[in-house]
């Protein structure tokens, strides 16, 4: 994640100061063929809201340095950080993340960033609405750190989440997500192939349509926040559906791929 936008007004406050943190990498396995899972323990972190994003800055030995963005699958409190990048070849930060960090290594974090799109518990004064999470591909990081959080507030705010993917392989959080829509109250959790599908799947593999999305989506007289997390061409596609199909503007938040 490099790039927000929203069809939305006026960002959120800002809970928490965004500074630069020393973080320890401690542990990192693989998430799908092409992405990897990275905890880290960072100390000066102060928490951050479900949604949240950081940036990661890598130094080469000639003092050449790159940086980038990622979404932060974790929420809340505590010191422990949690990121789930995916590859791209072309990338100068994502492949060394995914093919040369280490258990033990060092990495330079600045964060949390990010006001608008965020997830929190509604308060006590203010009116539960529905939540509609939509993502494509590795854009379902910051929405699982959304469904995550609403699951350990206990929050009672229908919650679902619209997942488009190329392939069963390919899924983000498989097991957490399953626990989650199994959970009480459940995450209602579509799936959308884009390649291959499961055995027995009701449908053929192909792309997200707006039909499939007005199914598949909190109707827009229920006036649910919606949050959309995706490449580029998918999120503005979404964006549009929504608006067409009575969305308000104000209730739409974006974010979209950029370069890693």
């Amino acid at each position: 994640m490099s790039e927000a936008g929203t069809l939305a007004a006026a960002p959120a406050r800002q809970h928490r100061a965004a500074a630069w943190h020393i973080a320890k990498v401690a542990d990192s396995r693989p998430e799908t063929t092409t992405a990897r899972r990275i905890e880290l323990e960072v100390p000066t972190w102060p928490g951050n809201d479900a949604g949240s994003h950081l940036d990661v800055r890598l130094t080469a030995p000639d003092g050449y340095q790159a940086t980038r963005s990622y979404s932060i699958a974790s929420a809340g409190p505590g010191t422990r950080v949690v990121l789930a990048v995916d590859e791209l070849p072309d990338g100068e930060v994502s492949p060394f993340l995914v093919h040369d960090l280490r258990a033990g290594d060092q990495l330079e974090l600045h964060g949390p960033l990010g006001a608008f799109f965020v997830w929190t518990p509604p308060a006590d004064d203010e009116t539960p609405r529905p939540v509609q999470l939509i993502a494509g591909g590795s854009g379902v990081v910051p929405l699982y750190a959304m469904a995550s959080a609403h699951a350990a507030a206990g929050d009672a705010t229908e919650f679902r989440m619209l997942y488009s993917v190329r392939t069963p392989d390919d899924v983000f959080f498989s097991d957490e997500l399953a626990a989650l829509a199994a959970a009480d109250p459940p995450l209602q959790l579509d799936f959308i192939y884009t390649r291959s599908v499961p055995e027995g799947w009701p449908r053929s593999a192909g792309r997200l349509t707006r039909d499939l999305l007005d199914a598949a989506a909190v109707p827009a007289a229920s006036r649910p926040r919606v949050y959309v997390c995706g490449p580029t061409p998918f999120v503005e596609a979404v964006a549009g559906w929504l608006i067409d199909a009575g969305h308000r503007p104000g209730d739409v938040r974006t974010e979209r791929f950029g370069g890693s």
